[in-house]
């Protein structure tokens, strides 16, 4: 078998168990988040999707900072809960949750907007001008809410399934197109997930409030 389907079947199983830790808000899910950009900068350039080759190197960056934000949460929540709610099912499921789930404030989630608009129009210029690419405006598009998307999940923002049911589906498409179609496949599940990954984090943002 190409190296390249073997590295497309193991980026597919590994974003499957992303998907199922990152719907439960599970920390491990930074795990995966390391693993994967590896495998899907190999697939990206040999595709010609450049801006998402490039976007992974961030990827792995993020991966880290989310996984040390979500764990020092953790460690704060675990100290001050343990010895007043350990027998509580529902405060068990919140120390795993680490740290807390909260919407977006309005002033930023307006500079998110604002930097993905910047970003999407940059990653277009450079990807139309200085590249042989021949999807630029729909690769630039999920670079750019990506970007956003990612800083948004490693904060823990709720609306960060809204960038990504953007994103997911733009790429379910783009990767079909380009002749990746376990990728696609993959992308359309998240695009369905990632709707009820909303209704599962809001539901969970509202169990935290009133346990507090």
């Amino acid at each position: 078998m190409p190296i390249d389907k073997i590295l497309e079947i193991l980026g597919f199983s590994i974003g499957l168990l992303y998907l199922w830790w990152e719907y439960h808000a599970d920390r491990r899910m930074w795990y995966a988040s390391m693993v994967m950009p590896a495998i899907s900068m190999w697939i990206y350039f040999s595709k010609g999707i450049y801006a998402d080759f490039a976007i992974n190197i961030y990827y792995l960056v993020i991966a880290i900072y989310g996984f040390i934000v979500w764990t020092r949460g953790h460690n704060k929540t675990a100290k001050s809960d343990s010895s007043e709610f350990s027998d509580n099912p529902t405060t068990r499921q919140h120390e795993n949750l680490t740290t807390p789930i909260t919407s977006i404030p309005p002033r930023m989630l307006f500079a998110c907007v604002a930097v993905f608009l910047a970003l999407w129009v940059g990653l277009y210029l450079i990807l139309n001008y200085l590249t042989d690419s021949t999807v630029p405006i729909p690769d630039a598009f999920t670079t750019a809410l990506s970007i956003v998307g990612m800083w948004m999940l490693a904060r823990k923002y709720l609306q960060q399934w809204i960038a990504w049911i953007l994103v997911d589906a733009v790429c379910t498409c783009l990767y079909w197109y380009k002749g990746i179609p376990l990728y696609a496949i993959l992308y359309a599940i998240y695009t369905v997930i990632a709707f009820f990954g909303y209704r599962k984090w809001l539901r969970l943002m509202h169990q935290q409030e009133t346990s507090r």
